[in-house]
């Protein structure tokens, strides 16, 4: 069976895609080195679109109308602009309603589109470009060490990651946020109330980095212009200890979070990632791999939830667990030494 894996890796390289969401310029080039704030690639696109009937504006045919337009695609338009001027000693009108682009001509109408905006696509980690998606993207290579998380607010940003947790349970509270803290990353453990995160989002900061978070303030961290990263749930749960060992171990280093969501079918997660200056190459991690004894792993249900252990034995075949189901299942072993009869479902391999 295979397993899913979450990286939790004190030296790892990585190789991330960044895309945008509409075709557009690709500023970056292959070998180029860049920062996580570097602007890589850049597009506009339309919020909204405006069909002009010319023909029937003027009263006249399509054929007759598409002679009298004075715009082509891909032109620029600012509101007043005349598209078309009819015949005659009085002659009608077509002007542009609204600041736009051309986007199509023909059968006697003329479509704008308006209301532009533009993306700016940010490099997202330090790194390497090592290819190029012409008008799209790029792939960057980096190095240096991962936490992978369970949740995200979508958001990315980059900055020196400080922590205000001395044990994995620890709890953050707006107490705990002042001044001092201002412009960092935060590694803060539990969330529970909503005022840490206005208070986070008021010094400001660059992000946070929780354990887990109360789903009673689940809609208003996804709001948050900052980026959230939860490492192991939703509602009061304790640090993994490798991701408390890892992430304290590398405090007072830049760290960039990128807050995605996760989907284990698109292979996106959210993730922590602190730059490292390592030489050497290191593997790049797999996502899936064989459910093997000896694998440290992560259990993911109650009665161990967040405990690492390490896999001693797998069943064969389907064995009946506490909840009466027979599924596949391993006995691990707990870091306080005892042993436990899980099933596959409830356990990601760390890696």
């Amino acid at each position: 069976m295979q397993a899913p894996v979450i990286h939790i890796l004190p030296l790892v390289t990585i190789r991330r895609e960044r895309r945008l969401n509409f075709p557009g310029r690709v500023i970056a080039h292959a070998g180029q080195t860049v920062a996580a704030g570097d602007v890589i690639a850049e597009a506009s696109f339309a919020r909204e679109h405006v069909l002009l009937d010319v023909a029937g504006s003027l009263g006249i045919s399509a054929a007759a109308a598409d002679k009298l337009i004075e715009c082509k695609v891909g032109d620029r338009l600012t509101q007043g602009s005349v598209i078309a001027e009819g015949r005659g000693l009085f002659p009608r009108v077509v002007r542009v309603p609204r600041d736009g682009r051309v986007v199509a001509v023909g059968g006697g109408q003329v479509m704008l589109e308006v209301n532009l905006a533009n993306q700016e696509l940010k490099a997202g980690l330090p790194g390497t470009v090592i290819e190029v998606f012409e008008h799209r993207g790029v792939l960057i290579q980096a190095r240096g060490a991962l936490v992978q998380g369970v949740w995200g607010n979508g958001r990315m940003d980059t900055g020196v990651m400080l922590s205000l947790m001395e044990k994995p349970d620890d709890v953050l509270t707006a107490a705990k946020l002042d001044v001092s803290l201002r412009g960092s990353i935060i590694l803060g453990g539990y969330c529970r109330e909503a005022e840490a995160l206005k208070t986070a989002a008021e010094l400001p900061l660059r992000g946070l980095i929780l354990s887990s978070l109360s789903p009673a303030i689940l809609p208003l961290a996804a709001q948050m212009r900052y980026p959230i990263v939860v490492t192991d749930g939703i509602g009061a749960q304790a640090m993994n200890p490798a991701a408390f060992k890892l992430l304290n171990t590398n405090a007072k280093r830049e760290a960039t979070l990128l807050a995605e969501s996760f989907d284990r079918y698109a292979g996106t997660r959210p993730e922590i990632f602190i730059p490292l200056p390592i030489s050497q190459d290191t593997p790049e991690p797999e996502d899936l791999v064989a459910f093997a004894p000896g694998q440290q792993v992560l259990l993911r249900r109650a009665p161990h939830t967040g405990s690492l252990a390490t896999i001693v034995n797998l069943r064969q075949g389907m064995v009946q667990v506490e909840s009466g189901l027979r599924v596949p299942a391993a006995e691990v072993r707990l870091e306080n030494g005892e042993q436990a009869l899980v099933p596959l479902a409830n356990l990601e391999v760390v890696g």
